[in-house]
């Protein structure tokens, strides 16, 4: 009947009541029942992903991975001391992902992105989710290329190639953070990006390691992402998975990428923490049963891809910590079952001032000389055997027997070689010096010289071949084979050091 007699005032008054009627938006809401050291147990949600990122109320972000019926688990990537029983948590809608791309590149950063450094924001579009699915079979490679860590005694006996899993194991403070910068440091001279992740470490350890990076120039192709001992455990869990997919980003684009994982003993420790503080059921040494999962899961993703798909790589260098030498522990035989190999540092040899103290006879690389250039392979094929006969042979001599002269010349040379892989932190060797090197020990050339001057020797040698080796230089580094010709060269280059340079055999 209004609306007869006055329609354009029914119209009005309709639109004026339309826009007063507030939308209604739905939210997911649910509130905290308990928190405790870096885990918090939410109810209310009527959908949740897994993995999802949740967000408090206090703007403090947590990761369900405990999902039942009654309640939530969720990990707490931040402090705990800002949530109380009561807040909110509501949903982001999304799993967790991290920032990835070139602005990242010479930063310092944790596991969610966030600038550490002090410097510029980070800004960037693309974001990549931390948990990814490995690389099908089909989608791989084999590792035929070299990943140079100028390392003699790693290049030589346990060599590295792009897109392998090489692990380092050792006792604490055996040298084990320095061999993986070392490999960062070599990269220099080719265009292999570099990721170093930091999992409950000092501070001050972190510190020294970016300072390395910067006084030997890799920190700007270098992302260092931190999650420090003082952290939550939730940041120490994923940080391995945010910096593996920073480093799949430039993977995919075709580019080869290395990462260091320092190290994956804490990995497990916060990992433990947090199944235990979820009351999950405790296994082996009150590990969770899904322990093994979460480290393969991880470094399955480190591989080469194959051409069509841009031919990138990403070599993982995971670290653990032994205790007492005892690489039969649980978590040290996960990851020696995972991975490609092993580089195994010797406290005893570490104290008795053989450095790098890479134990060749427990260490092994699962690629080996497939990825050594063939000029290489051709000086250091017999290394290990060589030098594990020796090791014998010495532990045999020290029982006081008479031994015969050969054996005697054995000993002496093994002695030399022993001495040639002794190696100063930092002090990188290309392909060409440490084939001559390794090829004036293993063929008598310092077998006159003192012990104490093989030193010397090695330093008159490089000198030599960096003043009048080019061509050898050219010859090793197309992937020619050493042919007699050029081996005789070689040893002519070696001669001249030794007998000029050094001033004579001693």
């Amino acid at each position: 009947m209004l609306q007869e007699l006055a329609p354009d005032l029914f119209d009005l008054m309709d639109g004026i009541l339309s826009e007063a009627i507030p939308e209604v938006a739905i939210a997911d809401i649910a509130h905290v029942v308990s928190v405790s050291n870096g885990v918090a147990r939410v109810v209310g949600f009527s959908d949740l992903g897994a993995n999802e990122l949740l967000r408090f109320s206090s703007g403090v972000f947590g990761l369900a991975i405990s999902l039942s019926i009654q309640s939530v688990g969720v990990v707490v990537l931040g402090e705990t001391d800002r949530i109380s029983v009561g807040d909110r948590v509501s949903r982001t809608g999304r799993v967790a992902d991290v920032p990835v791309g070139e602005a990242l590149l010479g930063r310092v950063i944790d596991p969610l992105g966030r600038a550490l450094d002090d410097g510029r924001p980070i800004r960037t579009s693309e974001r990549m989710q931390i948990e990814r699915p490995a690389p099908s079979i089909m989608d791989r490679a084999p590792v035929n290329q070299p990943l140079q860590t100028g390392i003699k005694a790693v290049d030589a006996a346990v060599p590295i190639g792009r897109g392998q899993r090489e692990l380092i194991v050792g006792d604490r403070q055996t040298g084990k953070t320095a061999i993986a910068v070392d490999a960062i440091l070599n990269q220099l001279a080719g265009d292999v990006v570099a990721v170093y992740c930091a999992i409950g470490q000092r501070a001050s350890a972190v510190a020294r390691v970016i300072e390395k990076l910067r006084q030997g120039g890799a920190l700007e192709r270098t992302i260092v992402l931190v999650a420090s001992g003082e952290d939550a455990p939730g940041l120490q869990y994923i940080a391995p998975y945010s910096a593996t997919s920073m480093a799949e980003h430039f993977m995919r684009k075709g580019r080869d990428v290395l990462i260091v994982y320092d190290d994956l003993t804490r990995h497990a420790r916060a990992y433990r923490e947090l199944s235990l503080l979820l009351r999950r059921p405790p296994g082996r040494e009150a590990y969770p049963g899904d322990i093994f999962y979460i480290h393969s899961r991880l470094l399955e993703r480190a591989t080469h891809l194959r051409d069509s798909l841009g031919g990138g790589s990403l070599t993982a260098l995971p670290i653990i910590e032994t205790q007492a030498q005892n690489i039969s522990a649980f978590i040290p035989t996960n990851l020696i079952s995972i991975t490609d190999g092993q580089i195994y540092l010797s406290p005893k040899l570490f104290e008795i001032g053989q450095l790098p103290a890479v134990d060749i006879g427990e260490s092994v690389s699962r690629v080996g000389g497939k990825v050594q250039l063939p000029a290489f392979r051709s000086v250091a094929g017999d290394l290990r055997l060589f030098y594990s006969q020796f090791e014998e042979l010495e532990s045999f001599a020290r029982f006081g027997t008479q031994m015969d002269d050969e054996t005697r010349a054995k000993l002496d040379r093994g002695r030399r070689v022993r001495a040639i892989l002794r190696q100063a932190e930092q002090d990188h060797m290309d392909v060409a010096e440490q084939i001559a090197v390794l090829l004036a020990a293993t063929e008598g050339r310092l077998d006159d010289i003192p012990e104490d001057r093989v030193s010397d020797a090695e330093a008159a040698i490089r000198q030599r071949l960096a003043e009048s080796g080019d061509d050898l230089r050219r010859t090793i580094a197309s992937g020619k084979t050493l042919g007699e010709d050029e081996r005789a060269a070689l040893l002519d280059v070696i001669d001249t050091a030794l007998a000029n340079d050094l001033g004579g055999k001693e």
